[in-house]
């Protein structure tokens, strides 16, 4: 995820909880994604789409979060 922002991604790790919470949010439901995908665990096609909803947002905060800051 944001490859170009490598750098960034791991100072703010260090420097913002904010960041670092929506950032391992985005990471697990990523994971639990890929889990239901795989029938690793059961889940409906909606609740699928839901959780696929919710970690498009994250990205999209942290994304936001990435911006403001590299513009700093």
């Amino acid at each position: 995820m944001f490859p170009e922002y490598r750098d960034l991604i791991s100072r703010l790790k260090t420097e913002n909880t904010h960041f670092t919470r929506l950032f391992d949010e985005h990471n697990e439901l990523d994971q639990r994604i890929k889990n239901l995908e795989a029938r690793i665990e059961l889940a409906t096609d909606e609740e699928i789409e839901n959780l696929k909803k919710e970690k498009l947002n994250l990205k999209d905060q942290l994304y936001v979060i990435l911006k403001e800051t590299d513009a700093a």
